[in-house]
């Protein structure tokens, strides 16, 4: 049976969708994976092209709700949130024996200057999380 992981932000707009996206490319079929927001807003822009340059298309996904998550009693593995200590300890406890664990990566809807300058930060970010993810499938094997 495949562990579950869901990864956690503020808007479910880049990070967790990131997370996600990378974990889902990166194991091969190995997790279930899901990511939902404290407050989901909308998919952010530059999270969508730097997964595009990755392969990856989201633009067809929609971000989702950790209430409606937790209401669905969904039993994950790991829950894992991706915004800052302060946000992640508003996500709700899961039922069952979920691991939390606690990665923080800058938040994109945050960044300033051009259109260049957002994308190539959340550029990095994707990078951060892409090792962050790969670190982590060695520690879980």
């Amino acid at each position: 049976m495949k562990q579950r992981v869901l990864f956690v932000c503020i808007h479910n707009s880049a990070r967790s969708q990131m997370a996600e996206e990378l974990l889902r490319k990166l194991a091969g079929g190995r997790f279930d994976v899901e990511s939902a927001g404290l407050e989901p807003g909308r998919i952010n822009p530059y999270a969508q092209k730097v997964l595009a340059e990755a392969g990856i298309d989201i633009s067809k996904k929609e971000t989702k709700s950790v209430s409606k998550m937790v209401e669905s009693s969904k039993i994950f593995d790991y829950v894992i949130t991706v915004c800052d200590e302060t946000s992640a300890e508003r996500c709700p406890v899961f039922p069952g024996k979920s691991k939390r664990i606690h990665w923080s990566f800058r938040d994109p809807s945050q960044f300033q200057g051009s259109d260049e300058q957002k994308l190539q930060k959340t550029r990095e970010v994707r990078e951060e999380i892409n090792t962050r993810i790969k670190k982590w499938l060695q520690e879980v094997v």
